[in-house]
């Protein structure tokens, strides 16, 4: 059976800190009708103040699209100023939030403690969680992919039941790869998919593995979207700079058209 028969392909936009209210609900308006055949799903994870905006003017498009955070705090409240709550994400509209991404990791010192805490804060406020895993170019030339890996998926989700597991969505981001313009090759690519539904298969058993839902992430553009979703492990793209033109993030939308169903 082709895993894209069974697991739903998500194209997922990255806007980082870009983005106007106006920019971001003009680029909505203009996203929609170009990707309304799309076999994708198709996420957006947009600055905070967008969120509402955003998630309010796809409704009345009835756009097919998901509008989602970039991060927020394990908390729910409280005296932690600058810190946004969960539950503040789901009231203005958001569906999922982007967890343990590696600028989080390097820039802000996040752990895999804290992202543990907010993996299970999203999965009690019915957030579907994104989380970000990957190595850097100095732990993948020292011969530790797989040890940085394991150990990111196992400390991220430590204490989540594979049931829980059936919401979430994996993305594996090498972080050389991100906003360098380089980009592990489909076949790299997929084997690193591969050992990451291999750790997730030893933990919580082969069903949870194959229903898993795993990004590629790094550098994607237009020109590399269809060779990377045509592998058996990817299962879609979280897509950086590329997202924040409507025409390359099309285009990368409806690279996954012609693919086999």
């Amino acid at each position: 059976m082709s895993h894209k028969s069974s697991r739903r392909v998500i194209i997922a936009g990255n806007w980082k800190m870009y983005k106007t209210i106006e920019e971001a609900i003009h680029f909505v308006e203009t996203l929609a009708p170009k990707v309304l055949k799309s076999q994708a799903a198709v996420y957006l994870a947009v600055p905070f103040t967008a969120i509402h905006d955003t998630a309010k003017k796809a409704k009345e498009l009835q756009a097919r699209l998901k509008i989602g955070a970039q991060n927020m705090n394990d908390a729910t409240e409280g005296a932690f100023t600058g810190e946004i709550a969960a539950s503040m994400l789901s009231d203005a509209g958001a569906e999922f939030v982007i967890l343990g991404h590696s600028e989080r990791r390097q820039l802000f010192e996040e752990n895999d403690a804290f992202i543990n805490k907010k993996v299970k804060r999203a999965f009690s406020e019915k957030l579907q969680p994104i989380l970000c895993v990957g190595e850097t170019l100095q732990e993948r030339q020292e011969g530790r992919f797989e040890e940085v890996i394991k150990t990111q998926i196992l400390n991220s989700l430590k204490g989540v039941r594979a049931k829980e597991l059936g919401t979430l969505v994996l993305a594996y981001e090498p972080v050389w790869a991100i906003g360098t313009g380089k980009v592990a090759s489909p076949e790299d690519a997929n084997e690193a998919h591969q050992f990451c539904r291999n750790v997730i298969a030893e933990k919580w058993g082969e069903k949870t593995a194959f229903g898993l839902r795993i990004l590629y992430g790094g550098s994607v553009k237009p020109e590399n979207a269809h060779d990377l979703l045509a592998q058996e492990n990817i299962d879609g793209l979280l897509v950086g700079g590329a997202s924040l033109s409507v025409e390359t993030f099309s285009l990368i939308i409806n690279s996954y058209q012609g693919l086999p169903v």
